[in-house]
């Protein structure tokens, strides 16, 4: 039998630090991560209301989500878990504890519901 040759090089070669260079692909992720968050005011939009809001073309400015993220933090800070934001075109429950957004309507779906389980409320024109 033969001696067997490896036909990869040897690791010692890769640069400090074991990476392989797939940390650009990270921070490309945490940068679109980031950026996501900014978009929505630090929120975080569940699949349920993404769903709902595409349905319904329900479409918020990143101006709005940026005002809707800083009066969740204020709510939450004075004891909100769950708040009813209203704004011109639309409803959403948000979360203040965890800063999701849970669902969300159009203001003629809203105008007919019956809200529970929320212990504050955004108003937002």
């Amino acid at each position: 039998m033969g001696i067997h040759k490896p036909i990869f090089p040897p690791l010692a070669n890769l640069p400090p630090g074991g990476g392989t260079g797939n940390r650009r692909v990270s921070s490309g992720f945490a940068g679109e991560l980031q950026k996501a968050l900014q978009e929505t005011g630090g929120l975080t939009v569940s699949k349920h209301a993404k769903e709902r809001m595409e349905k319904r073309n329900i479409v918020i400015s990143d101006r709005d989500w940026k005002t809707i993220g800083e009066k969740v933090e204020q709510a939450k800070k004075m004891g909100v878990k769950e708040s009813l934001v209203l704004l011109r075109d639309a409803a959403l429950i948000v979360s203040a504890s965890n800063g999701t957004v849970i669902t969300a309507m159009d203001q003629k779906e809203a105008g007919s519901q019956i809200f529970t389980n929320i212990n504050g409320a955004i108003i937002i024109h």
